[in-house]
């Protein structure tokens, strides 16, 4: 299915010189939406997803209904928003297209994994892909990361990038390939 042609662009959103890229569209049609939500979830080849929100957590939680080995979601989010308990809660600094953020994860999260083999594998996702700021920046926080699992260490390991709308023209694929393996469902340019 063409996905492009759903998608609307909205520029000097949220500050000028930014082609806001809006998939609402994809959650305003039950049939579309499922649709998508397979199409991704056969991209994903980690049991585990890692997804910033507040878009990417959209797209995230249903995959756990779909036919693909998805078993766990771990929410990535901004300051203030993730409860945590003493130690529990890692900081990740990320460079956005408008500048430093920082985002957080729990160990705890990390720790409700199915690993494969010595790992826990993850598929990180998100809504868009632009500068690559935000994902390079989360998996490196997560690829830091070492995890207890029913008593053994698993090392934390992005297998794989998955998004749904890649902005080609920008260069967020060349900062990611070196990590895992980057891959788009739609690719659209920005001018």
């Amino acid at each position: 299915m063409d996905y492009s042609k759903f998608i609307k662009f909205y520029p000097d959103f949220p500050i000028k010189g930014v082609n806001f890229v809006d998939i609402i569209p994809f959650l305003q049609d039950k049939k579309l939406f499922g649709s998508l939500i397979d199409d991704l979830s056969a991209m994903c080849t980690a049991p585990n997803i890692a997804a910033p929100e507040a878009r990417g957590f959209l797209f995230a939680a249903p995959m756990l209904y779909s036919e693909a080995p998805v078993h766990n979601v771990i929410p990535l989010r901004k300051k203030g928003k993730l409860p945590f308990s003493e130690g529990d809660l890692i900081q990740v600094e990320i460079m956005k297209e408008y500048g430093p953020d920082h985002v957080y994860f729990r160990n705890s999260d990390l720790a409700a994994s199915k690993p494969t083999g010595d790992t826990v594998e993850i598929t990180f996702f998100d809504d868009i892909l632009a500068t690559g700021g935000t994902a390079r920046g989360l998996a490196e926080g997560l690829n830091a990361q070492k995890v207890i699992i029913g008593g053994k260490e698993y090392k934390v390991k992005v297998k794989d990038f998955v998004f749904l709308v890649e902005i080609d023209d920008l260069p967020g694929r060349a900062k990611l390939e070196g990590i895992a393996p980057v891959k788009s469902l739609i690719h659209v340019t920005e001018g």
